[in-house]
């Protein structure tokens, strides 16, 4: 097994990857330290220039310097030293190709994709070796461990520094706004067709009836806003199933509840079989929102 597995080169002052190792390695754990990985590199800003977090076989070493942040994902069984070896390894090949002013102005992801080769030629240096490649020694760093040890992350400090610094350090999994939802199934797409048909039947009725009603003295204003406060509901209803929010089971409910009172409000201009179809679809559209659950967050830094 490699020592040295996945490598990850960030902006320190917004976590922006910058360049990564080609990942040829899927291992469960492999992939669970790579997603810890992604979070620790947006909160680099918050630590000392070393640092690591263990797992069970693989730890997350750091090394922050002018700005970039080196990491690097490695099997337990590697020295803390060698570590820090490669990651000081990687940083004098980085810092000698790419100028700070070139660093700073970069604005998408994976700029200098191309220090992957060197990355590579590193971690095979490393495995195959055991020893450093350029520009340090192992007795050099050991010293500097020794007298200045790594700073050390648990998951906890990592979880919870990662919700502070978005605001809502205390907020759920199942409430977070990069939670995502099961893709659409093919009986969400149905519901969401039948419900946009709704939705313009009703404005296209409330609108007629307007013309009418603002002519008559506004006799029938209620039916007019029973048919718009209906489009409204349908039109949530499409925005509720496509996308997590706070509450959905309950804003569900509700909504389903408003078009219900809206179509028995409007019983004698629609016949029961039109009243049938609208309560239906609402209904249809409520079951397949409460139903449909979040996704599990695979992310994953290689590239």
């Amino acid at each position: 097994m490699a020592l040295i597995l996945f490598s990850f080169v960030v902006r320190v002052r917004d976590g922006l990857p910058l360049s990564a190792s080609t990942d040829f390695q899927h291992s469960a754990e492999l992939q669970q330290r790579k997603q810890q990985l992604r979070l620790l590199s947006k909160q680099l800003h918050r630590y000392p220039e070393r640092g690591t977090l263990h797992g069970e076989e693989l730890h997350i070493y750091f090394l922050s310097s002018g700005g970039v942040g080196y990491m690097a994902v490695c099997s337990c069984e590697l020295p803390v030293a060698l570590a820090f070896c490669f990651l000081q390894d990687v940083r004098w090949e980085f810092s000698t190709r790419y100028p700070d002013a070139t660093v700073a102005i970069a604005t998408r992801p994976y700029p200098f994709l191309e220090f992957d080769s060197s990355i590579q030629k590193l971690k095979q240096h490393y495995n195959k070796s055991g020893c450093p490649s350029m520009g340090v020694t192992l007795a050099e760093v050991t010293d500097e461990l020794r007298s200045s040890p790594p700073h050390t992350i648990t998951l906890d400090d990592l979880q919870s520094s990662n919700g502070a610094a978005n605001g809502h350090a205390e907020q759920a999994a199942a409430t977070g706004p990069s939670q995502r939802l099961e893709p659409v199934s093919a009986p969400g797409i149905l519901s969401l067709v039948l419900n946009i048909m709704c939705a313009a039947l009703n404005l296209i009725r409330g609108v007629h009836l307007m013309e009418y009603t603002l002519q008559d003295d506004y006799d029938g204003i209620w039916n007019v806003v029973a048919f718009l406060v209906a489009f409204l509901c349908c039109v949530c209803q499409c925005q509720l199933y496509l996308f997590h929010c706070c509450y959905r089971r309950l804003k569900a409910s509700v909504l389903l509840c408003i078009v219900v009172i809206c179509n028995l409000f409007l019983f004698g201009l629609r016949n029961q079989w039109q009243l049938s179809f609208h309560v239906g679809v609402a209904i249809l559209s409520t079951a397949l929102t409460v139903t449909r659950r979040l996704q599990d967050r695979t992310n994953d830094c290689g590239v």
